[in-house]
């Protein structure tokens, strides 16, 4: 049983930064892969990043490689998405995500792999 809180989203202008945190309460913390969603209206949900229980593998969207990175601090149950060089393509709301290990790894880009969610957050790059 996991429960996920996000924050730090917001409005910035293209080009700009902004740093997602996830809050998450849970026993077993470090047994979840963590994963980053995101969906904009009219569009389907998409994967952003997801990282492993440990924090030794990371996976990144092509949409967002170079950009976007993806951490964990398991001491403090932590994950974060640090975004850099933010388009308006990116503007949606953001979801952080835990899912139970056990999986192959490539696994962790479905959604349907993930059995706890955030509320969201709204990020919004507009000039």
């Amino acid at each position: 049983q996991v429960q996920l809180v996000e924050s730090g989203g917001g409005l910035v202008q293209p080009g700009g930064s902004l740093r997602l945190s996830c809050a998450a309460s849970g026993r077993t913390f470090t047994d979840y892969c963590m994963g980053w969603f995101r969906q904009a209206p009219g569009n389907e949900r998409e994967f952003v990043a997801t990282i492993s229980g440990g924090g030794a593998l990371t996976s990144h969207a092509d949409s967002v490689k170079g950009r976007f990175t993806i951490s964990r601090d398991n001491a403090k149950n932590m994950v974060y998405l640090q975004m850099n060089n933010l388009k308006p393509e990116d503007t949606a709301v953001y979801f952080c995500a835990a899912a139970r290990g056990g999986y192959l790894w490539s696994d962790y880009v479905q959604s349907r792999r993930y059995n706890f969610w955030g509320q969201g957050t709204q990020v919004t790059v507009s000039s």
